[in-house]
């Protein structure tokens, strides 16, 4: 009996450690007026802290046909669209990127015509790179 229960708390205990902090998540939303194809100029507004992941952004646009520019200011005039982004990192060992957010906004009315999300923790993580392709590619992927 001891033995049956020294087994059980030592899986109990291996379960608990390890099934924490494999997480991750991947969404994208396409509002069904939006029409990504027509978007052929678009704006990311840089968070000024940031210092790769709005050129990350803009350059995986760009492999998609867009024309893309980037900055801290008010958009341009007549760019089809504006990107925002929020990106969040956390400490574990290393610095790595927990989440990103990207928003593809209509630029009058700041409307948001698409929407994805990358969550990966500590044992799912991926380079910023690589989460900013999830999120973009989700995101087209779930454009008609």
């Amino acid at each position: 009996m001891y033995k049956l229960f020294r087994m059980f708390a030592i899986l109990s205990l291996v379960a608990t450690l390890t099934s924490g902090c494999a997480v991750n998540r991947a969404t994208a939303n396409v509002d069904p007026s939006a029409n990504l194809a027509t978007l052929k100029t678009m704006y990311v507004k840089k968070i000024p802290a940031d210092d790769s992941t709005y050129n990350l952004i803009a350059d995986k646009l760009r492999s998609k046909g867009v024309t893309v520019t980037t900055g801290t200011d008010a958009p341009p005039a007549g760019v089809d669209a504006v990107v925002t982004y929020i990106d969040k990192w956390m400490w574990d060992i290393t610095m790595y990127m927990l989440e990103l957010t990207i928003v593809i906004r209509e630029p009058q009315s700041d409307f948001p015509l698409a929407t994805g999300n990358s969550f990966h923790t500590s044992l799912t993580r991926l380079s910023p790179q690589e989460m900013v392709n999830e999120v973009v590619d989700n995101i087209y992927k779930g454009a008609k």
